[in-house]
């Protein structure tokens, strides 16, 4: 890992306190970037992923911000800009994972889960768009969901999920001629604490990755960490799944 590769510059992590989040914004850190995150509840477990960046040191800046709320996701972009003094990436990790049957999914869940899901990647892509130079990277955490649904119960989330290949395909071509990349990760299964790899279920998961495991959230990172890094400057549109074969 060469802790200079991304020395100058400014990353924005939505939903960096804790899971694929947490280790994305320390592995862009330990890179070398200056790095901002938002979370929606838990301060001290952002407090505490920003303190590490610190220890990395580097600067750093947890932000509460709930994704639903369009003035805190402007906001959050522009006092990354004004704290931290530019910005270069911008991550969308921030999700929600809905589940549950077709019968049970009212209204206000749908408008509730798109808003997070599909609205802010949106919104948070134009508000950055407005300060990144060339060279921006735009990078959002899509879902191995969106290329195989396994179960029932997921429709809403794999829907979700899939509007983001649209999106990052779409920012690509608009985008592109500013020499701003967007590209899209589709990780598989995690160890999170929200989807532990010794949790319930996990084992039939598992079996359904052609490597028979869980992936640990700093292998997502490390994907990020090069999209948003100089050797992937032309590599832009793409969505990369990193998902142990699940999807093979």
């Amino acid at each position: 890992m060469d802790s200079n590769r991304l020395e100058g510059h400014v990353a924005l992590v939505t939903g960096g306190s804790r899971g694929i989040g947490a280790a994305i914004a320390l592995r862009l850190a330990a890179e070398g970037a200056d790095v901002a995150l938002t979370y929606r509840q838990d301060t001290e477990r952002a407090e505490q992923v920003a303190r590490e960046i610190e220890g990395l040191g580097r600067r750093a800046l947890a932000i509460r911000a709930d994704s639903a709320d369009e003035a805190a996701l402007t906001g959050a972009v522009a006092r990354t800009v004004r704290t931290l003094g530019r910005l270069d990436v911008l991550v969308g990790n921030a999700a929600a994972f809905p589940t549950g049957p077709l019968d049970g999914v009212g209204t206000a869940q749908l408008d509730a889960v798109l808003a997070v899901n599909v609205r802010a990647p949106f919104l948070l892509a134009r508000a950055a768009a407005a300060h990144l130079p060339a060279g921006g990277r735009i990078i959002g955490i899509g879902s191995n969901i969106a290329d195989r649904v396994p179960f029932p119960g997921l429709a809403l989330y794999a829907m979700t999920k899939t509007a983001l290949v649209g999106l990052t395909k779409g920012l690509a071509r608009e985008l592109g001629p500013r020499g701003i990349t967007v590209n899209l990760v589709h990780p598989g299964p995690t160890d999170t604490d929200a989807n532990p790899a010794d949790g319930p279920g996990a084992s039939a998961i598992s079996g359904l990755t052609a490597l028979g495991r869980y992936a640990a959230p700093a292998e997502i990172a490390a994907t990020v960490a090069h999209l948003a890094g100089p050797d992937a400057g032309y590599v832009t549109g793409a969505v990369i799944a990193v998902d142990g074969g699940f999807s093979a």
